[in-house]
């Protein structure tokens, strides 16, 4: 990494951490999937750097150590740790242009998607791949981070890579062709049209439903334990589902995580999002975030 070294006064180091900031909440979301958390880390981070602010070089790169570092730690926490364990649990879905996360290297980077990939690698390997991948730290940088030798850190970046690359599809689709599944996919579920359904989705198709920790009824359908599979089956809960009616349900068309999505009012406050993954001009993944709590940031 090239940088230009000088000595930053606090006014200087403020605008230079202002520039830096979209990158280190988008780097902190990725790494938690949690925006709110994310913005106190990089809040943080700031407070951390103030009193040293005449003994910094290079901003950015410290800024992206500090924000990675307080990230991991959070991760060890043992509430993070329970949150990880849940098979249902989702990101929280954004609007990326709304928290100030657009102006990333590129959206696919900040999909539903792709953030549920990276929450299937340990956080080591997390970091490991966004730093090397995204801001283009050296192994050896990297190494100091996460506590690894290089030669480890090269090891981790490799299973990364593998894992994403083994579960990963084309998560670049043209945005017409998204909304145009997303559509049909609504239309199909408000009708129980289980055939529909059916030709909508991927026959590996992954539903995954989060409603919090302490789980949430979808009308008369019991708690889901963990993501159903199978074209069949997700389109019979979907039938399921939508059979009960959506009296007192708003239905919105917004752009979550960069892609089309749809937020679900139920007087007047976010109730559910609907994101979907889609591949191969088929419906991969329906994730259902039905945790009220961490929808509010929707309205």
């Amino acid at each position: 990494m090239s940088h230009t070294e000088m000595n930053w006064s606090e006014e200087g180091l403020g605008i230079e951490f202002s520039a830096a900031r979209p990158s280190l909440l988008a780097l902190a979301y990725r790494m938690l999937g949690d925006l709110g958390r994310a913005e106190d880390i990089v809040q943080d981070a700031w407070v951390r750097a103030t009193p040293h602010c005449r003994e910094i070089r290079h901003p950015k790169s410290y800024f992206i150590q500090t924000v990675t570092r307080l990230c991991l730690n959070e991760l060890a926490s043992a509430r993070a740790r329970r949150e990880e364990a849940r098979a249902d649990r989702l990101p929280e879905p954004v609007d990326v242009d709304q928290r100030g996360l657009g102006i990333i290297d590129s959206l696919d980077r900040i999909s539903m998607a792709f953030i549920v990939l990276l929450q299937r690698l340990s956080p080591a390997e997390r970091a490991v791949l966004l730093l090397h991948e995204v801001f283009d730290f050296d192994h050896a940088e990297i190494a100091t981070l996460v506590d690894k030798t290089p030669a480890a850190c090269r090891q981790l970046l490799r299973r990364a890579r593998d894992q994403v690359t083994q579960q990963r599809r084309s998560l670049r689709v043209e945005k017409h062709e998204h909304r145009r599944l997303l559509l049909a996919f609504l239309e199909a579920a408000t009708r129980g049209d289980v055939s529909r359904l059916s030709k909508l989705l991927a026959d590996d198709v992954v539903l995954i439903a989060d409603g919090g920790a302490e789980g949430s009824r979808y009308g008369r359908v019991r708690n889901l334990p963990g993501p159903i599979t199978g074209s069949r089956r997700v389109a019979a809960f979907l039938a399921a589902v939508t059979a009960q009616g959506s009296d007192g349900l708003e239905i919105r068309e917004r752009e979550l995580n960069g892609e089309p999505a749809v937020v679900v009012f139920k007087a007047g406050a976010p109730y559910t999002a609907i994101t979907l993954d889609v591949s191969d001009g088929a419906i991969a993944g329906i994730f259902v975030h039905a945790d009220t709590s961490r929808l509010v940031r929707l309205h």
